[in-house]
């Protein structure tokens, strides 16, 4: 809880930031006690737009997988009674995040550095969420390409993952804010439109989805 402290005081303290509070899949075992309680306390300040970074990741296993769902589906609920967006993570876990997903089927947000299949970003949208491209999508022989070919870009968000999956040329380089923009870029070239126009629908896209007041 302790980063969602610091984004809110980001959010605070700069326009134009605005911030989240959750439990991610990895500290989901270390999670405090009164969680709930704290999420709920971050989540009344103005500027916090969302519910996590939360989910499910099986690929590291850090925590659980029984401790991750139950988390996760403690954060939904909170999302669901606030009314707010979620910021889910997913990692080889497929089969058990659409699980819980559909259980909140009230609940909207972003499916965060996606990396899974056309079919599951499509089960994701059909749900209502967005799909959220990071610097991944610029390595040479992603099979995401094929994956954000199939997302309109309606449904369609960029960002970093900071400070990690830094895009090409950076990578393997600590990740910023600022690259987002390789992202959009790439994204260019795969629908075959200008960077404005992608930077134009994103933004948009983040503005409806977080009611952002810019």
């Amino acid at each position: 809880m302790d980063d969602s402290r610091s984004s809110l005081l980001l959010s605070q303290t700069n326009q134009n930031i605005f911030a989240s509070a959750g439990v991610h899949p990895h500290d989901a075992k270390n999670a405090p006690m009164d969680f709930i309680d704290q999420i709920y306390e971050l989540m009344s300040f103005d500027g916090m737009v969302a519910v996590g970074e939360m989910g499910l990741d099986y690929y590291r296993n850090i925590s659980d997988p029984e401790i991750q769902k139950s988390v996760f589906r403690d954060q939904m609920n909170i999302a669901q009674e606030l009314k707010k967006p979620v910021i889910f993570h997913n990692r080889d876990a497929d089969t058990d995040l659409i699980k819980i997903l559909s259980e909140f089927p009230d609940v909207i947000g972003v499916s965060h550095c996606f990396s899974s299949t056309i079919e599951t970003a499509q089960i994701f949208m059909d749900m209502g969420y967005y799909i959220s491209f990071s610097g991944n999508l610029t390595f040479k022989n992603s099979h995401l390409s094929e994956v954000a070919k199939n997302v309109p870009l309606d449904r369609t968000l960029v960002e970093t993952d900071c400070p990690f999956l830094s895009p090409v040329p950076y990578r393997g380089k600590p990740n910023e804010p600022g690259r987002t923009r390789f992202v959009a870029e790439k994204l260019s070239d795969i629908h075959g439109v200008s960077l404005d126009v992608i930077a134009e629908k994103t933004t948009a896209n983040a503005v409806k989805l977080f009611n952002l007041k810019l």
